[in-house]
């Protein structure tokens, strides 16, 4: 039988097929070649009798995964964050916007709790990055019929900090899927109540995968040369540059320093960008140390 990875706990997988659920348990080879099967993974796999667990024999191509969140085959990544507390982390989002492209995976820039107010300087900074960005309210419902319509029919991943809304998001979406919400911790990082990926059916088609929160995240190590192909927003200006080659990283007469000089692009999130560069030139230049 063919279904697809729901959800993963301690080894056991739920496979749902044609709406039923099916626990299973991976092959021992999957072990041997270093293989672990992911939420969103389609698989082939043996049903076992009535009350044993079946066998998840054959994993089938991915068109994309992330470590982590440890997920596969996502149509959509939406980066959550929000209005005012937790304090939106734009370099986390940026590094789960760059993860995300590298990875083949269309992504959008979500603001949560807007009932609270603000957060449109962080949307402008990405609506010129040339990504999807909403305003919504898991309180107030404000917002849901537009992201209803962007997630229809999709595998779609909420992905960013703690406590910024993302269980409540889909308690929204998706009535009755009763994920558990949370507060912020006294030091407002928030406390983490999502504690695994696990995949919920959309009304009308569809999954959204809530994954848990995280405040640290580190880059994989590539080529800092292959960052800036991560911007969407600086396409129209390569080969406008003075120098061939140009990383935009203060070099003299670059296109998309002009660019975010006369306000066409986010001189923030360029500043970001040259700091991740610094950070992935480092990280390459003691790769065989």
């Amino acid at each position: 039988m063919i279904g697809r990875i729901v959800q993963g706990i301690g080894g056991f997988y739920t496979v749902e097929c044609e709406g039923e659920p099916y626990v299973c348990k991976a092959r021992g080879r999957f072990r041997r070649e270093k293989m672990s099967p992911l939420v969103g993974d389609l698989v082939d796999f043996l049903p076992g009798a009535e009350g044993d667990e079946g066998s998840i024999e054959r994993i089938h191509p991915r068109k994309n995964a992330l470590e982590r969140p440890a997920v596969a085959n996502l149509d959509l990544l939406l980066i959550t964050m929000a209005c005012g507390k937790p304090q939106p982390d734009l370099l986390l989002a940026d590094r789960l916007l760059i993860r995300a492209r590298r990875a083949g995976m269309e992504a959008a820039v979500l603001i949560n709790k807007a009932d609270l107010g603000g957060g449109e300087d962080v949307l402008e900074q990405y609506k010129k990055s040339g990504l999807t960005t909403l305003r919504v309210s898991a309180q107030t419902g404000r917002g849901r019929e537009a992201l209803l319509r962007l997630i229809q029919g999709k595998i779609v991943g909420f992905a960013g900090q703690s406590a910024v809304g993302k269980s409540s998001l889909i308690n929204l979406l998706c009535p009755g899927a009763g994920q558990e919400t949370g507060d912020l911790s006294r030091i407002e990082r928030g406390r983490h109540t999502t504690r695994r990926a696990q995949l919920l059916p959309l009304p009308g088609g569809g999954y959204l995968m809530d994954t848990p929160g995280f405040s640290l995240l580190e880059l994989d190590l590539f080529d800092p040369e292959e960052l800036k192909a991560s911007y969407p927003e600086f396409g129209p200006y390569e080969g406008k540059c003075r120098f061939l080659g140009c990383n935009h990283i203060g070099e003299p007469g670059c296109a998309v320093r002009a660019a975010a000089d006369e306000g066409e692009l986010s001189g923030e999130r360029l500043e970001r960008y040259a700091a991740l560069y610094a950070e992935q030139r480092e990280k390459w230049g003691k790769r065989y140390g």
